[in-house]
């Protein structure tokens, strides 16, 4: 061998190891078996369903929630206060005559009659303003109910597309990590034709850069994959894998 061709096989060695650690390092990312039990949930639809009214279930101990929820309880208060305004409208009054709280005062006098009288106050408006406070109070009430129906649609909205979300990414995921594997397959199958002298340089550069293009997509998939995840603990307070779980145990005899 002379010295060109042993310049041409150190280049090629040279090329050739930073390319082999790199793929090294690629292959050695987050397997699908690791990401937890909620990965792979898509394909047990057996469950899905009952983990997406459980998420709604969780959700809706949103704080959010709570409050609207609160606020019918008052309105509900409100309308009871309203049908009983009427009585701190009404004023009762009465007097005692003088002679007969003290009879000595009169010194024989002829005593005044009557010697005492009560008497009853009514506004005139009593019956229509608490007729009317009744009716506002019930329509405050209506609009509370109104509300907490339109807040349990919306968090149960949010909850349940952030799950869809949730299983978009984790099939893009899964697909992506055959996708790679397949990459990853390929650059170690020219790397043999390469040392074999089957195929150039050029070629097996093409086909590593592929495999590295397809795992940098693989990583990009696998944090969707985990934010969305997030997503869905922020909005039920609880881990994704651990409801998974607590369903799967109840279906076990």
């Amino acid at each position: 061998m002379n010295t060109e061709d042993r310049s041409q096989g150190m280049r090629k060695i040279l090329i050739v190891l930073p390319l082999l650690f790199w793929a090294m390092f690629l292959r050695s990312q987050v397997a699908p078996s690791d990401l937890g039990s909620a990965y792979r949930l898509a394909s047990d639809t057996g469950i899905v369903s009952k983990v997406r009214e459980r998420l709604v279930q969780l959700a809706l101990q949103n704080p959010g929630y709570e409050i609207a929820d609160h606020y019918v309880t008052i309105a509900e208060y409100n309308i009871r206060l309203a049908r009983t305004s009427w009585l701190s409208q009404i004023i009762l009054a009465g007097n005692l005559n003088e002679f007969s709280i003290n009879p000595a005062v009169a010194n024989g006098a002829s005593v005044y009659y009557p010697r005492y009288n009560f008497g009853i106050v009514l506004p005139l408006d009593i019956f229509s303003r608490t007729s009317n406070n009744s009716k506002i109070a019930y329509e405050q009430y209506q609009i509370a109910q109104a509300e907490r129906r339109d807040t349990f649609r919306l968090i149960r909205g949010d909850v349940l597309e952030r799950y869809e979300d949730f299983l978009y990414s984790q099939g893009r995921l899964q697909l992506q990590y055959e996708v790679a594997n397949n990459a990853y397959e390929a650059y170690n199958k020219a790397e043999a034709d390469f040392k074999n002298n089957l195929i150039k340089l050029d070629q097996l550069n093409l086909l590593n850069s592929r495999y590295i293009d397809e795992t940098v997509r693989k990583l990009e998939f696998l944090r969707d994959y985990n934010v969305s995840k997030i997503y869905i603990e922020k909005a039920t307070g609880k881990p994704l894998d651990e409801v998974v779980d607590q369903i799967r145990n109840e279906k076990s005899p």
